[in-house]
């Protein structure tokens, strides 16, 4: 590379987690590149991870891979990308879609994964391996940032970060108002019960034990329950059951969320005393807020999808050891029965939750 560059394009278009594992290498070509201009490609429904991140100087959003007239649009983008004068572009992605986005930029210099049938679309190559091995994802992407002479990651110095959104917090507390959630005073405790990937579902029984066994253990306690679009309705399911076996007494302790977009549970996760989740976007929204979290790991491993922050932040990981069957590619369940999470019991989840709660109240 002929010089510092001065016009950088990122490009990382989905999934939430992995857009929000390219934070910290955010930061850190922000500090290795003061002077630069760095722009962040991303689709739209992970847009709003690096919406207000404070070291981007612009986020372009792509269009939506199930968007009409996509071919059309990307074309478009492709042509402002080479107008745009980056001289150096990184594919945190690694995609057919990415990597001629990333090409089609012109940037002189283009570093990414070294990927059959899409490496000459690089000038810098990096190795990718192929196997699922027990590494970070934040490391895996860091990778990419060794030709520009950028030392290992530390999430000490490189946490995770997703910047609140002022009017979403606004629009959070109003609704938790209206569900007669008082965040100052109550221990609120959102519980994200679906996963857009069926292989990282808990299952509904489990959770119906955990909630309830939540809510038993404190008056104060406030359970929120939350769930993505792919499984709108398991919330209310989940809810329903719990409060039936609460009993009138205490089922005033669980409520369902309102339909939040991702400003809005960060917001939201930000005025928790603690998340628990499955391995998907949620988890990670979360682990940018400086909150303890219990995390579900089933097919994954939380080696390489752990939150990636502080030491000092409390992070409980709950997972079925010795299943040769994992990691898995999470195409086809080997054992049949979706055991990596269904062995998961309810009872040891909620432990981990009760440490989670003590060691942070420790720690503060």
């Amino acid at each position: 590379m002929a010089g510092e560059p001065r016009n950088i394009l990122l490009v990382r278009l989905r999934l939430i987690g992995d857009v929000v594992f390219t934070t910290p290498a955010i930061r850190a070509l922000r500090r290795r590149f003061q002077e630069a201009r760095l722009a962040y490609l991303v689709e739209p429904e992970a847009e709003p991870v690096v919406r207000r991140n404070p070291h981007l100087d612009q986020v372009i959003v792509a269009s939506s891979p199930r968007a009409r007239g996509r071919l059309i649009a990307d074309l478009k983008l492709a042509g402002a990308l080479g107008a745009a004068k980056f001289d150096l572009a990184i594919d945190f992605h690694g995609g057919p879609r990415s990597s001629w986005l990333t090409l089609s930029s012109r940037a002189p210099a283009r570093i990414g994964y070294d990927i059959p049938g899409r490496r000459w679309m690089y000038t810098q190559r990096v190795s990718r391996a192929r196997e699922l091995r027990p590494r970070h994802s934040v490391v895996n992407q860091w990778d990419l940032l060794t030709p520009l002479g950028i030392g290992p990651p530390d999430p000490r110095t490189d946490p995770t970060e997703m910047p609140e959104d002022p009017r979403a917090v606004a629009a959070v507390e109003r609704r938790l108002e209206a569900l007669g959630v008082d965040h100052r005073s109550d221990v609120l405790i959102v519980v994200h019960v679906s996963a857009g990937n069926p292989f990282r579902r808990w299952p509904a029984a489990s959770f119906v034990e955990l909630i309830a066994s939540l809510a038993s253990a404190g008056s104060r306690r406030r359970i929120v329950l939350t769930s993505g679009p792919s499984e709108a309705g398991a919330a209310a399911r989940i809810g329903a059951e719990a409060r039936e076996r609460l009993g009138k007494g205490a089922a005033h302790a669980v409520v369902e969320g309102p339909d939040l977009d991702l400003s809005e549970l960060r917001a939201l996760v930000g005025r928790a005393a603690l998340f628990i989740g499955g391995d998907s976007g949620p988890l990670h929204v979360a682990g940018t807020a400086e909150i303890p979290i219990v995390g579900l790991y089933g097919p994954t491993l939380p080696a390489r999808s752990a939150p990636w922050r502080s030491p000092g932040l409390v992070s409980e990981s709950v997972e079925v050891l010795g299943l040769p069957c994992r990691p898995c590619d999470q195409r086809r369940c080997t054992p049949g029965d979706f055991r990596c999470l269904g062995w998961l019991d309810a009872r040891t989840v909620h432990a981990a939750a009760e440490r989670a709660l003590t060691r942070d109240a420790e720690r503060r």
